[in-house]
């Protein structure tokens, strides 16, 4: 079983930055994908940002050049580095873990428990 612990959010003047950080626990898996979505009230749950093994990353549009993704396998750890932040960046951010179940070909999509991003104006 994956447990995922996420932590960084906050409250963040526009113009900010804050970093984002979700380690994966547990044991007989490996990782795949790593990425982080976020969501905001009234609204669906939307990518931001995935780095898969290798580290080719993925970006929404709202986000490149603003954001980076990045990851650190001996730690089982993603990060997502903020900046510019803006008020419509505010959201709930949810960390997502792909991972693998060792000697087998199941793949399970795990989720962090989420953190608070506020970006004031």
């Amino acid at each position: 079983q994956v447990q995922l612990v996420e932590s960084g959010g906050g409250l963040v003047q526009a113009g900010g930055s804050l970093r984002l950080s979700c380690a994966a626990s547990g044991s007989g898996f490996s990782i795949n994908n790593m990425g982080w979505y976020r969501q905001a009230p009234g609204k669906q749950r939307e990518l931001v940002a995935s780095i898969i093994s290798g580290g080719r990353t993925i970006y929404a549009d709202s986000v490149k050049g603003r954001f980076t993704i990045s990851r650190d396998d001996a730690k089982n750890t993603v990060y997502l580095q903020m900046n510019s932040l803006k008020p419509e960046d505010t959201a709930v951010y949810y960390c997502n873990v792909v991972t693998r179940r060792l000697f087998s070909s199941w793949v399970d999509d795990n989720w962090g428990q989420g953190t608070q991003v506020t970006v004031s104006s």
